[in-house]
């Protein structure tokens, strides 16, 4: 790498991971920078990331294409089934975010995303620091690739490997 080289990524390029679950293309890895990774992630209907929090990491998610609900906040409760009818001190609640929305979360904020619709849905999500979230995607893909419902057990090793505290459950059409 040449420190006075950009990166340019076109549409469509980059290394991309495809589960049935969900697709992950990876635009900027910590190969490039030290402030963070960015991917392009397509949401399938159906698919909820469950409401999770990292103590370390800060996030960036930008809605490209359809429509997915949000969350970004601290709840008066947490509930451990469901993410979608919490309501911070403030009165903030989850959101239907449509392309054009930012949603920033800094490290300790509870967050997820979901795709209540039934089309897909694509966004921008930016991780900081690498390249953890970059190793995340990679087995948490191995994972979801697998036939019929994911084994939740892996999933949660996973996750408390790379500093995600799962609040409620990860969906998919599947399970």
């Amino acid at each position: 790498m040449n420190a006075l080289e950009g990166l340019v990524v076109p549409p469509g390029e980059g290394r991309t991971l495809v589960t049935t679950a969900q697709e992950v293309t990876f635009k900027v890895t910590g190969e490039r920078s030290m402030a963070g990774s960015l991917f392009e992630v397509v949401i399938p209907p159906g698919f909820d990331v469950g409401a999770h929090v990292h103590a370390k990491s800060e996030e960036l998610f930008y809605v490209v294409e359809g429509e997915l609900d949000l969350l970004a906040f601290e709840p008066k409760v947490r509930t451990r089934d469901s993410w979608r009818t919490w309501e911070s001190a403030s009165g903030m609640r989850p959101v239907r975010a449509t392309p054009g929305t930012v949603a920033h979360v800094p490290p300790g904020c509870p967050h997820a995303f979901a795709n209540p619709t039934d089309k897909e849905a694509r966004m921008l999500f930016q991780a900081s620091p690498p390249p953890a979230h970059e190793r995340y995607f990679e087995e948490l893909l191995e994972i979801l690739a697998c036939d019929g419902p994911p084994d939740m057990a892996a999933i949660a090793e996973l996750r408390a490997t790379y500093d995600i505290h799962q609040l409620t459950p990860l969906r998919t059409r599947h399970g």
